[in-house]
């Protein structure tokens, strides 16, 4: 399943995520650090693959298109996560 966001929003998940997201999601899939890095927006390929990120000119940013939404699935999820354990508080 594909999914359209801006390059801006995408980078604001990537922001709120707290520390250790990105070694949590890249253990969980199996794929390097890196990888999930260069999904929100980075550009090492050397130590990291494309995830299926498309960008192109536009507002705020650009629009990106994720071929593959399994990284922002978890990343909403982790954030979700974040949310119920603050309202908790």
């Amino acid at each position: 399943m594909t999914k359209t966001i801006t390059f801006n929003e995408l980078r604001r998940i990537k922001d709120c995520l707290p520390d250790g997201s990105m070694h949590r999601i890249a253990d969980e899939l199996n794929v390097t650090v890196q990888t999930v890095r260069n999904y929100f927006g980075g550009n090492n390929y050397e130590y990291g693959k494309n995830c299926g990120l498309h960008i192109e000119p536009g507002p705020d940013g650009g629009i990106v298109v994720l071929d593959n939404t399994t990284i922002y699935d978890m990343a909403m999820s982790i954030l979700q996560e974040e949310n119920s354990m603050a309202e908790e508080k």
